[in-house]
C-alpha cells in the first residue's frame, strides 16, 4: 500500500468511496461535480500553485494493483474563504443568596475561533481494507507530509470528529437544536455544507449563546462525544498529541480536537535519513516512510531498521516509494509507543 496525491483519473474511484461513507463525512459528498472541482484544487496544491487558504492536499491509498481503496486530506487553512463555524462550550453562572440558589449552566457560543488552522479531513477507508496498518498509514501519512513541508501549514492542526448519530443517521443534537432553525433533515444540512453551501448557517443559526438546559437530555449527553465508528481514529490522534479544547460541530456536536503542529508526535519525531536496501532483520520496526517529494509524493508503512543515519528497507518498499539506494527519505516509527533507536557502529 502507498499513499499518494490524488489525480483526475481517480475521480470514478472517489465517487465509489463517497457513496459508501454514509452521513457524517461532510468533506466527501457524493457529488461528481463537487469532487471534480476538489480534485482540480488538489492538483494545484500539490503543484505549489494554490494559496494556503485554497490548498486542499487530497491523498489516496492505493494497493499494489493500482486500486484506490481509501482517501484522506489536509486543508491548508480553514475559514479564509468561507466562514468556519463551531460551537464553543462556555459556562453561565447565576446565584441568589436570598433564595440560596446557585446555578452553573453550560452554554454554546457560535464561534469562528479555529479560523486559519490547518485541518485533517476526509478520512475514509473501504470496509474490507480496515486491516493491518492500512488505517494508520492513511491517517498518519499526512503528518509526514506536514513535517516535510511545514511552510504550507498553520501553527495548529485541527480535526473535526464525527458526532453521535443512530443507524438511520439521526442526530439527537440536530433534532433538539438545528432542526428548529433549519427545517430540514440532518443528512440534508450535512450534504449542503459538504458541497460548499455554508451561507445558510450564518443566515439561520442564532448568534446569541444557547443554554444547553433547553436541549433534550439525549442531546446534552452527546455533546463532545464521537460516533462509535470514530473512536479508533480519536484514540490514534490523541496518541499523536491531539486534545479536546471545548469546540464542537454545530450540527452533531462532535468534538473538534487540536494540536500545535510542531508538537504532533509524528511531526516532531520524524527525521531525514538515507535509504538503504537490504534485509531489515528481526529487530525491525514498522516505520512511516516518505520519499520527500511534493507533486510526486509517495508514503508507505513498512518494516525498517535505522543504522548509522540510514534506513534499511527491503526492495519492495523501495519500489513502492519509487526510490533507489542512497535517496533521501523522511521517516518516523508508525506507532507512538515505538522507541526511536538507531544502531551504533
Amino acid at each position: 500500500m502507498i499513499v499518494r496525491p490524488v489525480r483526475s483519473a481517480d475521480l470514478p474511484a472517489l465517487m465509489q468511496l463517497a457513496l459508501s461513507t454514509g452521513a457524517g463525512l461532510t468533506t466527501l459528498p457524493a457529488n461528481e461535480e463537487r469532487l471534480a472541482h476538489r480534485v482540480g484544487w488538489a492538483e494545484k496544491a500539490f503543484a505549489g500553485t494554490a494559496e494556503r487558504a485554497d490548498a486542499d492536499y487530497l491523498f489516496v491509498l492505493e494497493d499494489d494493483d493500482g486500486k484506490v481503496v481509501g482517501i484522506s486530506a489536509i486543508a491548508g487553512a480553514v475559514g479564509k474563504r468561507e466562514p468556519w463555524y463551531n460551537y464553543r462550550l462556555g459556562l453561565s453562572v447565576s446565584s441568589s443568596q436570598e433564595l440560596n440558589i446557585h446555578r452553573e449552566i453550560p452554554t454554546l457560543f457560535l464561534a469562528n475561533d479555529l479560523t486559519g488552522n490547518s485541518e485533517l479531513c476526509s478520512l475514509f477507508l473501504q470496509a474490507g481494507q480496515r486491516t493491518g496498518t492500512n488505517g494508520r498509514l492513511l491517517s498518519k501519512a499526512r503528518f509526514l507530509f506536514i513535517a516535510e513541508f511545514p511552510q504550507l501549514f498553520g501553527e495548529k492542526v485541527i480535526a473535526e470528529m464525527r458526532g453521535m448519530s443512530d443507524a438511520n443517521g439521526r442526530s439527537p443534537f440536530w433534532e433538539s437544536l438545528g432542526r428548529h432553525f433549519f427545517k430540514m433533515e440532518f443528512s440534508r444540512a450535512d450534504y449542503l455544507t459538504g458541497v460548499g453551501n455554508k451561507a445558510f448557517i450564518a443566515e439561520l443559526m442564532p448568534k446569541f449563546p444557547l443554554y444547553t438546559c433547553f436541549l433534550s437530555e439525549e442531546a446534552r449527553a452527546i455533546i463532545g462525544r464521537v460516533h462509535p465508528d470514530t473512536e479508533p481514529a480519536l484514540a490514534m490522534l490523541k496518541g499523536e498529541g491531539f486534545s479536546y479544547q471545548g469546540y464542537v460541530d454545530i450540527f452533531d456536536a462532535g468534538p473538534a480536537i487540536e494540536c500545535e503542529t510542531a508538537k504532533i508526535r509524528a511531526v516532531r519525531d520524524s527525521q531525514p535519513l538515507i535509504l538503504a536496501i537490504g534485509t531489515p532483520g528481526d529487530g525491525a520496526t514498522s516505520f512511516l516512510i516518505h520519499n520527500r517529494k511534493l507533486a510526486d509524493c509517495r508514503i508507505t508503512a513498512a518494516q525498517a531498521r535505522m543504522a548509522a543515519g540510514t534506513l534499511v528497507v527491503d526492495a519492495l518498499t523501495a519500489k513502492r516509494l519509487q526510490l533507489t539506494a542512497g535517496a533521501q527519505v523522511r521517516a518516523v516509527p508508525l506507532s507512538a509507543r515505538a522507541p526511536l533507536q538507531q544502531e551504533q557502529h
